[in-house]
């Protein structure tokens, strides 16, 4: 048997409309890597490449010990703004020139988010499919995993062989779902024919319903697990991120049979009429900054009473969020709490100022000097710089396990009884380690908020169970409130966004 050689490449960003524009310099920070580049970061013990590139090689390995794997381009960046198009089209140029001159290949493997926009494209993760159809064609098998918020368009559909998204969110399957895809690329190899029947239902939830631990979407993800067998190969139900504001916006049903099409598209059809039926419970209630406070200073107070984490979903760097806004740090030192710690507040300006003052020193804080969006409000503030670091760790919980995280300078602050993580790289606080960074013991701790949305869960279960875990309602880029943003582009009417939404079904 002829060695079997893959092209592995991958393009990724969650794109929020309402955020500023994702450059390359933001790829540059996080990953940006192309040929044997990538072998290199592959044999470091804390790879900052996506996870999911690892969990392919790894799995692949222990297929076959004659493959091949032909590195192009891996570029990932934090979820933000639409992509600067000129940069996607260089990239998009380069995979392109490197997939051309790689010479025969047996298959592909694509590490997508899913959800990326451009500034002048609103489906630029079909065209870098098409790109690669077109060049590689249409026998070779070519697989892409997706993220669980993937705004999925029918040329996705159309130009791969298999979709397969994560099954978790907080994300932490990434390597299973990448091992999956070696396993139905080897089963292609002996002949096995997967048929994908794609269906787009019109609800576009705000995240913080997406959770797959319980909650209507875990329902659905459950269910279209349990239909796995002989026929269905993979069920993937990819919620969508509303605030890339797109017409391929809303949730996905993608499943895939092997060799014969009719149970992809009966089990599709059950599970999209499932979804819309449940529709009514794609919606949440958030506590308000005033209740929050008001619990934030009587659990300061009172020993007896529990520590909570609250989370500043709207402004979740994970989702496009700038990580700077103000609204909760302002609050709690207005009155007075004890024992709380607020961050990540991304501030280089102030990271550097606390790093020129050192440890012990005080200085007046001015957040959000140079603002970039209406959310950012500035707050002037006295406080004692408790610890600086220099942001450079590895993750050690949930989406951020094993990872190399790199924030840049950053600085423990205190005003009063309030604690304020500062970074300098926009990264959501997900993972402890990015508050034991500071020297501090989270469960020392009264009242933890973190700009996260969701994966915090997966870092701080450890600390706050389910029913001490609380999301804020606070303004921000990446707000639940729906009814906050302006939208464009979005494929309207759409539920719950528009509850009069209505679906006539397949």
């Amino acid at each position: 048997m002829m060695t079997k050689r893959i092209a592995i490449l991958g393009f990724l960003l969650e794109s929020n409309s309402f955020s500023p524009i994702t450059t390359e310099a933001d790829y540059r920070k996080r990953c940006y890597l192309q040929g044997d580049e990538i072998l290199n970061e592959l044999k470091s013990t804390s790879p900052k490449i996506p996870s999911e590139v690892s969990g392919f090689v790894t799995q692949m390995n222990e297929i076959s010990d004659d493959w091949e794997m032909v590195p192009i381009v891996i570029a990932d960046a934090e979820p933000g703004g639409s992509i600067d198009q000129t940069f996607f089209d260089k990239t998009l140029g380069l995979m392109e020139g490197r997939l051309k001159s790689a010479g025969e290949l047996d298959g592909v493997y694509i590490v997508s988010h899913g959800a990326m926009r451009a500034t002048e494209d609103w489906d630029p993760d079909g065209r870098l499919y098409k790109m690669v159809r077109d060049v590689v064609g249409s026998e070779i098998p070519m697989i892409a995993t997706l993220d669980l918020h993937a705004n999925v368009s029918l040329e996705m559909a159309e130009y791969t062989d298999v979709l397969v998204a994560y099954l978790t969110n907080p994300h932490v399957d990434q390597r299973e779902r990448a091992a999956e895809s070696a396993r139905i690329m080897a089963e292609m190899w002996n002949g096995m024919k997967p048929h994908q029947h794609f269906i787009k239902v019109p609800i576009a939830a705000p995240t913080v319903t997406l959770l797959t631990a319980d909650g209507p979407y875990a329902d659905l993800i459950n269910y279209g697990q349990t239909k796995i067998d002989a026929d269905i190969l993979n069920v993937s139900i990819t919620a969508g991120f509303i605030y890339s504001d797109s017409p391929k916006c809303g949730m996905s049903v993608i499943v895939t049979s092997r060799d014969k099409p009719k149970p992809a598209q009966e089990l599709a059809k059950e599970i999209a009429t499932m979804a819309w039926s449940d529709r009514a419970r794609f919606k949440k209630d958030l506590i308000s900054l005033s209740s929050a406070t008001e619990l934030a200073a009587s659990v300061g107070r009172d020993a007896s009473l529990l520590p909570h984490i609250m989370a500043d979903v709207a402004d979740n760097p994970g989702g496009g969020g700038s990580g700077n806004t103000t609204f909760v740090a302002k609050a709690f030192i207005d009155a007075g709490v004890e024992g709380a710690f607020i961050g990540l507040l991304i501030d280089g300006a102030v990271a550097a100022k606390a790093h020129e003052v050192g440890e012990g020193g005080r200085f007046s804080a001015s957040f959000n000097e140079n603002p970039r969006t209406e959310f950012d409000a500035p707050l002037t503030i006295d406080v004692v710089v408790e610890k600086l670091t220099n942001g450079s760790f590895v993750g050690r919980r949930g989406l951020m396990n094993g990872r190399g995280v790199e924030l840049g300078p950053c600085a423990l602050l205190s005003c009063g009884g309030v604690k304020i993580g500062v970074a300098s790289n926009r990264k959501q606080c997900a993972d402890p380690v990015m508050i034991e960074q500071f020297g501090l013991n989270i469960a020392d701790l009264r009242t933890v908020v973190v700009k996260s949305r969701g994966h915090f869960r997966a870092g701080y279960d450890e600390f706050f169970p389910p029913e001490r875990t609380l999301e804020l309602d606070c303004p921000g880029l990446t707000s639940p409130v729906l009814s906050n943003f302006k939208w464009g582009e979005l494929c309207r009417p759409v539920y719950p966004l528009d509850e009069e939404a209505t679906w006539s079904g397949i």
